[in-house]
């Protein structure tokens, strides 16, 4: 089945908001004695906020009843730091175009809440090439677990098999996997020689080196 869909994660693939997020965490986190290090941070990246908090607070001991608190300040924290200074990732406009000039339809699939999601939609100025966005907030699991992208498919009125993803955390990595999606990767620059991004089935420096040859490739 040919490849006619594609769906993009936002955060640290779209805007550069992985290191604001890291930022509100380590700013609420602070009041609770927790300092996370960078690479405890990212085994916990593309995580739903209240399980990236959950997951900490259950480890330094942190009362349940603090989870939800912790995760509406780190929320509105980072929503004013996109606003303030979140800039595209290289190769956003260039990506878009490539889509749309082929009449893919495209959507956005993410574990952020959608109000960051619109907002990220305004701030980038996309909004015209997006069919429908998807978010794990509410559901059930968030990635790994692949239902927001199954959700996003949907919306598209797309069969997994016809989509690809762009993904830049391991979580959301699996995410679209699990859902038969095609997945290519673009980690953060000093994660790009780990071999567990080997399941994926492209993994790129940037969306600005997507080309043809490797959309042909997918296909095949």
């Amino acid at each position: 089945m040919a490849i006619n869909t594609v769906i993009f994660d936002i955060d640290g693939l779209l805007i550069d908001s992985e290191p604001l997020w890291k930022e509100a965490a380590d700013e609420i986190f602070i009041h609770y004695q927790i300092q996370l290090t960078e690479a405890q941070y990212h085994t916990t990246t593309g995580l739903r906020t209240k399980e990236f908090v959950a997951a900490w607070f259950s480890k330094f001991k942190i009362p349940d009843t603090e989870i939800t608190v912790a995760e509406k300040k780190i929320v509105e924290k980072v929503a004013a730091k996109i606003t303030e200074k979140g800039n595209p990732m290289p190769g956003v406009g260039y990506i878009f175009d490539f889509f749309q000039s082929r009449q893919f339809k495209i959507g956005l699939a993410s574990s952020s809440p959608q109000f960051i999601i619109d907002q990220v939609i305004q701030q980038l100025n996309i909004s015209s090439f997006l069919t429908a966005t998807a978010s794990a907030e509410n559901l059930p699991y968030g990635k790994p677990h692949p239902e927001v992208y199954l959700n996003c498919a949907a919306a598209l009125k797309s069969q997994p098999t016809e989509c690809i993803c762009f993904e830049d955390s391991f979580n959301g990595m699996i995410a679209a996997r699990a859902a038969r999606m095609k997945c290519v990767v673009i980690p953060v620059y000093y994660q790009q020689k780990e071999e567990r991004w080997n399941a994926a089935d492209l993994k790129l420096s940037s969306l600005q080196n997507f080309a043809a040859l490797h959309l042909n490739a997918l296909n095949q």
